[in-house]
């Protein structure tokens, strides 16, 4: 022990040394446990909440618009753009 440093002074130093390797020590646990927690949240893609669903989407309609229908919508955009 060094002749300048008090007792008090290396009691302190080894307290502060033992709580940094003990909080290592911990902080290594529970990153190693969240690690071992996330492929088995990776894996479940699945919303549990939603039902599953049993028939695929139907598949997308198109419609042809007549002239006076394009025109009316066209009214609607404009009107709805506050006529630009």
């Amino acid at each position: 022990m060094p002749e300048h440093v008090s007792f008090l002074q290396m009691l302190g130093a080894s307290v502060l040394a033992l709580a940094a390797v003990l909080w290592v020590i911990g902080l290594a646990r529970v990153l190693r446990a969240f690690r071992a927690e996330q492929p088995s949240r990776r894996r479940h893609t699945d919303l549990s909440a939603l039902p599953h669903q049993r028939q695929p989407a139907p598949d997308l309609e198109a419609v042809e618009l007549t002239p006076a229908e394009r025109d009316a919508f066209a009214g609607l955009v404009r009107q709805l753009n506050g006529g630009h």
